[in-house]
């Protein structure tokens, strides 16, 4: 399977009144990594027919994340079945390597013009195949 990281450091905007990463912050991490992985993979063509809408999050809040920590988000597509895609995305302290946040979100593709739902074609289940 293709994973897709990506790595950063915790800024003063990521904060909330504890001094620690919002939780509303690690969810827009979990959906900015999973659109870039879909970008780097689909061409524009397709990203024109099909849309991915989140169709429920499972978040595990494991340990904290501080200013300037350095912050490592690794996703993969776990599986899929007919519209539906599973995806897993872990986020953890670049430096310790300690797991901060485990996410497994199910995303159901739709038609970009009916935004009716929409098996995903084997030809994009082989891109996120490949490793």
């Amino acid at each position: 399977m293709q994973h897709y990281k990506e790595t950063f450091k915790v800024v003063q905007e990521d904060l909330d009144d504890l001094n620690h990463v919002n939780n509303i912050r690690y969810v827009e991490w979990i959906q900015d990594i999973s659109k870039k992985h879909w970008l780097s993979v689909v061409d524009e063509a397709t990203r024109t027919k099909m849309v991915w809408v989140v169709k429920n999050h499972n978040i595990t809040y494991s340990k904290s994340a501080k200013l300037n920590d350095p912050i490592v988000v690794n996703t993969h597509i776990k599986s899929t079945r007919g519209p539906l895609s599973i995806r897993v995305v872990e986020i953890r302290n670049n430096k310790t390597g300690q797991l901060l946040v485990n996410a497994t979100t199910e995303w159901c593709l739709l038609d970009a013009k009916s935004f009716r739902p929409k098996r995903v074609p084997e030809s994009i289940q082989n891109l996120f195949n490949k490793v």
